[in-house]
């Protein structure tokens, strides 16, 4: 899969920097979603999950107030289902480990893992995407800056590397 330029900002994101357009919402604009109060805790987890789905629900539940009560609990079940899965594999490959069937899918299971993890904000560039989180990188205006403060300071001795632009 292939990306075509840089991913599009969040709408929360345009909000907050005061960039969202009126013009490009959709015609019925936009309705906020009830969020799952971290007051209420975890709703219960579908009966079916196995030991690793329901740690997971739970673990997923326990302060990310990003998740949505109604819409993401959907994507999170499936998720945990596929974890459970995942465990039969492994030990179905662990018992049989020259089963190459067996390995290709195990490998299959857990990009699909990843792609739901990443769907739901768990990895740190979707949590940035997401706009949940901010990433300060060290501009080059940074570097000079401090370069400038430590230049008054008569015991700095400038390091080789970072001289080089």
């Amino acid at each position: 899969m292939t990306t075509n330029g840089r991913p599009p900002l969040p709408l929360e994101e345009k909000r907050k920097r005061g960039t969202l357009r009126a013009d490009r919402l959709p015609p019925n604009g936009l309705t906020e979603v009830a969020r799952l109060p971290i007051s209420e805790g975890s709703p219960q987890p579908p009966e079916h999950l196995e030991a690793k789905g329901r740690a997971f629900w739970g673990a997923v539940f326990s302060g990310n107030d990003w998740l949505w009560a109604g819409v993401d609990d959907t994507l999170i079940a499936f998720t945990a289902e596929l974890l459970d899965e995942r465990e039969v594999l492994k030990d179905l490959t662990n018992g049989d480990p020259e089963n190459t069937r067996l390995r290709a899918a195990l490998r299959a299971l857990d990009k699909q893992l990843v792609s739901n993890l990443s769907l739901l904000g768990f990895t740190p560039s979707d949590r940035a995407r997401l706009g949940l989180v901010k990433v300060k990188e060290r501009t080059m205006l940074d570097g000079l800056l401090e370069r400038r403060a430590n230049r008054d300071d008569h015991q700095w001795e400038p390091n080789v590397n970072e001289l080089n632009l």
